[in-house]
């Protein structure tokens, strides 16, 4: 049924739940929720993520409801609401994009106050800055706020920080809306989806499986069995051969068994094999447990999160 068809979005709650890719049955029955301490407003973001394009809705109870969408940096509408299913179809319509979906309610502008005047930034640090926002925005994983953190103390040396707040978040938007015009233009399945179904079989099997896990080898080896309890074995790639997957390399992948044994590894590598061959990816590997399993080539299109 379309009612419980996945939209592309992301709620969020006042109390910090966050529900992502819901149906339109399950928007609703939020809508119908809110009115209560702690509980009385949601925020509805697309997926993947746009700067300064949102919905939102409040509601106490005895009032109206309060729902609002941002279509711009300039543009923001607001309208008084009575019905929570009214409410819940405009919400619904504004996720599917539906033409026509702000009709027939009389939207009045939201006053946004003055706009912050950000200054631009010297070309010789901006430069620097989009090339390191430029490869973590191809590999995948973090979302704008982890982006502008990383633009804004990417070039910090002491005291020094050329990039201030503003200036990074600004940076990273446009970025951004780069990356997600150019993901609109990929295939409908692409080798990172068929990675992450690969991981998640292997989780199902027993075996924690990781992508884009702690920094480096060592880390990861370090921390990956605090991840879950009563697995078998282990499979992860780590942050830096996700950026060597980004340049064109393929992808190392580290697993092992929670035993500590030869038999085990080899077992859990000859699974891990399997899965990725089930899922339509290429892997090499020799049989020696001591190592890692290649997947390449790999083209790595990896949607953004967020």
């Amino acid at each position: 049924m379309d009612g419980e068809r996945a939209l592309d979005i992301k709620v969020e709650t006042e109390n910090r739940q966050t529900y992502t890719r819901t149906s339109a049955v399950r928007l609703r029955e939020l809508v119908a929720r809110i009115r209560g301490a702690r509980d009385r407003f949601l925020i509805v973001q697309r997926i993947p993520d746009l700067p300064d394009v949102f919905a939102q809705v409040w509601h106490e109870k005895g009032g109206d409801y309060r729902l609002e969408h941002r279509l711009s940096e300039a543009e923001f509408y607001g309208t008084n609401l009575t019905d929570p299913v009214r409410v819940a179809e405009l919400l619904t319509g504004w996720a599917r994009q539906t033409p026509g979906w702000d009709a027939g309610v009389g939207w009045e502008p939201v006053d946004l106050g003055p706009r912050e005047e950000v200054p631009e930034l010297p070309d010789e640090v901006r430069e620097k800055v989009e090339e390191r926002v430029r490869t973590r925005l191809r590999c995948g994983y973090d979302d704008r706020k982890t982006l502008t953190e990383i633009a804004e103390d990417y070039l910090v040396k002491g005291d020094d920080r050329p990039v201030s707040r503003a200036q990074a978040a600004r940076l990273v938007d446009r970025l951004w809306v780069e990356r997600v015009a150019e993901q609109a233009v990929w295939e409908d399945v692409t080798d990172p989806d068929r990675l992450t179904r690969a991981f998640e079989a292997l989780d199902t099997s027993g075996i924690t499986a990781r992508e884009n896990f702690a920094c480096c080898r060592g880390c990861g080896l370090a921390e990956i069995g605090a991840e879950r309890e009563g697995a078998r074995g282990f499979v992860f790639f780590h942050q830096q051969v996700t950026e060597h997957a980004v340049e064109g390399h393929g992808l190392a992948l580290h697993y092992g068994a929670f035993d500590g044994s030869s038999e085990t590894t080899t077992a859990v590598g000859h699974e891990v094999l399997a899965a990725l061959r089930a899922a339509g990816l290429p892997g090499d590997w020799d049989g020696d447990p001591d190592n890692a399993i290649d997947v390449r080539p790999l083209t790595w299109h990896k949607r953004l999160v967020g």
